[in-house]
């Protein structure tokens, strides 16, 4: 299992701060839910830990691998961070020609070199996983968005992270598709993964998470176990967003 470790990240974007000196700690095989008003640097943040977003200051610890903000920093532990952390956009990018099944194989194949029958067994496994052994034949304009949404899990889920971050997973799904889901990523925690989630649906935040990080712009407002953040918020700024 592996934890992350951010500590004094800055990200800047043409001069203006979206994440100002963010340190926080997240513990191994829990779910940690990133909440905040838009705009407040929640998406930013996930993507600096994958790299996708270079920071200008501070440094990423996922396991023993150390991302820092320089050139020299990010060559040599980029591809240790990435295979380790899985991310799951908000905007799926399933490939629409291809089966569940084979969305979930693709990238054990391709990029990692995988047997195709062991990474066809392997995706069977995580459909089953999250519900969808029914639907392994299905095609993305014939499933559900939640159905969708779980897909996007298992390909993530298909390159054996120990970190699973989602972007607003539930953004555009019904209640009882954001209960599949929610059920999903509890699984995953009891299976040792860490999952990190974030979104503005509160509560999803309650319903998945154990612990809350509340974002406000940029910055570090509140930390602590959910059920104390939203029963007896100590920032002002979290009993705005939460009465909001």
């Amino acid at each position: 299992m592996s934890g992350i470790a951010i500590e004094s990240l800055c990200k800047s974007f043409r001069g203006r701060p979206v994440l100002r000196e963010l340190t926080v700690n997240v513990e191994p095989g829990g779910a940690t839910a990133i909440i905040g008003a838009s705009g407040c640097g929640k998406s930013t943040l996930l993507r600096c830990i994958t790299g996708l977003e270079v920071f200008d200051a501070g440094s990423v610890r996922v396991g023993d691998a150390t991302l820092g903000a320089t050139a020299h920093d990010r060559v040599s532990a980029l591809a240790a961070i990435r295979r380790r952390v899985g991310l799951v956009f908000q905007g799926l990018h399933l490939f629409p020609h291809l089966s569940a099944l084979e969305n979930v194989t693709e990238a054990p194949i391709f990029v990692r070199g995988d047997d195709r029958d062991a990474a066809r067994k392997r995706a069977s496994d995580l459909l089953a996983l999250v519900g969808l052994s029914h639907r392994e034949h299905a095609h993305p304009a014939e499933l559900s968005g939640g159905e969708q949404q779980r897909v996007a899990i298992a390909r993530a889920l298909a390159m054996d992270p120990e970190v699973l971050l989602l972007d607003e997973p539930t953004s555009a799904l019904d209640p009882g598709r954001r209960r599949e889901v929610s059920q999903v990523l509890r699984r995953l925690c009891e299976r040792g993964i860490t999952v990190v989630v974030v979104t503005h649906e509160m509560s999803f935040a309650r319903e998945v998470s154990d612990r809350v990080v509340v974002l406000h712009e940029g910055s570090l407002v509140e930390d602590g176990a959910t059920d104390d953040v939203f029963r007896a918020p100590r920032d002002p700024r979290t009993r705005h967003l939460l009465e909001a």
